[in-house]
């Protein structure tokens, strides 16, 4: 059995989503398979592979009255060993919301990247997605059980084209956008060459006072719904320059822009935690040169990223 996730980025309402803000959200080209086979040996044997067909993670897992359990020893490597009990979380997760014994047969399960892991496009809501694929439970309640968050990610990986999300009372609204700029040849993603942790990204918002988070709400959601609509690219630079502004006050961070590249000849915004991952730009000329010259090698346009 095959199953397939797209991954995601966030446009607008980063941080803001948690709280009930609508979030534009584009599903990318790329995304994550899972690969589940029954191996009659009670026993999980887990291979995951990156964008070359690499193994970047290995393990075998068993249960006993005690839980599930690693029979691999990851003494050379802390990641390995995060990862591990972080697999062990999901499969317990999903055994109890599906009330299946993955472990009566056994599984081999692979799971393939198309994109770099590091690039923050996924890699955990796209497994989360095709695992709730794959035992029939609900994606939303495992990411709750697992790595939490807003939930835009789940919605990105189950679309086809881009979807506003929202929170209301506890249940998610995921909606088709209609978000087709005309002036997309004029928008690029320049990746920041650093991981961020999306939960201390959250950690450092929650901490940090918002005078009235509604009034951020209404905000940040009214630019959402203007930027959808917007035909011109030089309206959609001011949306997004008004978004970073709104935004950096909440967080009392400075922009990406004005810290790292203020000379730069276009609009820049935070995707996602900021910090790291991915940043959109603005450009009437393409700006790799620009970006490489700084040390960024890698900048994609809009059309070879979403979907």
């Amino acid at each position: 059995m095959r199953f397939y996730s797209p991954g995601k980025l966030l446009i607008t309402a980063e941080y803001a989503v948690l709280d009930g803000a609508q979030a534009l959200c584009l599903p990318t080209k790329k995304g994550q398979s899972l690969n589940v086979e029954e191996n009659n040996l009670g026993i999980i044997n887990w291979i995951s592979k990156d964008e070359h067909g690499e193994v970047w993670f290995q393990d075998q897992f068993k249960k006993d009255s005690t839980g599930i359990k690693s029979t691999f020893h990851h003494k050379n490597s802390a990641d390995d060993a995060t990862i591990s009990k972080r697999c062990i979380q999901i499969l317990s997760a999903a055994e109890q919301l599906s009330g299946q014994d993955l472990f009566a047969k056994g599984f081999n399960i692979q799971t393939a990247l198309e994109f770099k892991r590091k690039w923050g496009l996924g890699t955990s809501s796209t497994l989360i997605n095709n695992i709730s694929q794959w035992l029939k439970i609900d994606p939303y309640i495992l990411l709750n059980k697992t790595f939490g968050g807003s939930g835009y990610d789940i919605a990105c990986a189950q679309a086809h084209s881009p979807i506003t999300y929202e929170r209301k009372n506890d249940t998610q609204v995921s909606l088709k956008a209609g978000f087709d700029p005309v002036f997309s040849d004029h928008i690029y993603f320049v990746y920041l060459n650093q991981k961020q942790n999306s939960r201390e990204g959250i950690a450092h918002y929650r901490t940090n006072a918002v005078d009235d988070r509604q009034i951020l709400i209404e905000k940040v959601s009214n630019i959402t719904q203007q930027l959808i609509k917007c035909d011109q690219l030089a309206e959609f630079e001011l949306l997004i320059n008004i978004h970073e502004n709104v935004i950096s006050k909440a967080l009392n961070l400075p922009k990406v822009k004005t810290m790292a590249f203020p000379d730069y000849n276009g609009s820049i915004k935070s995707l996602g935690a900021w910090g790291g991952d991915f940043i959109m730009v603005t450009g009437k000329k393409d700006p790799t040169p620009y970006f490489k010259e700084k040390g960024f090698e890698v900048v994609i346009p809009y059309r070879e990223m979403i979907l």
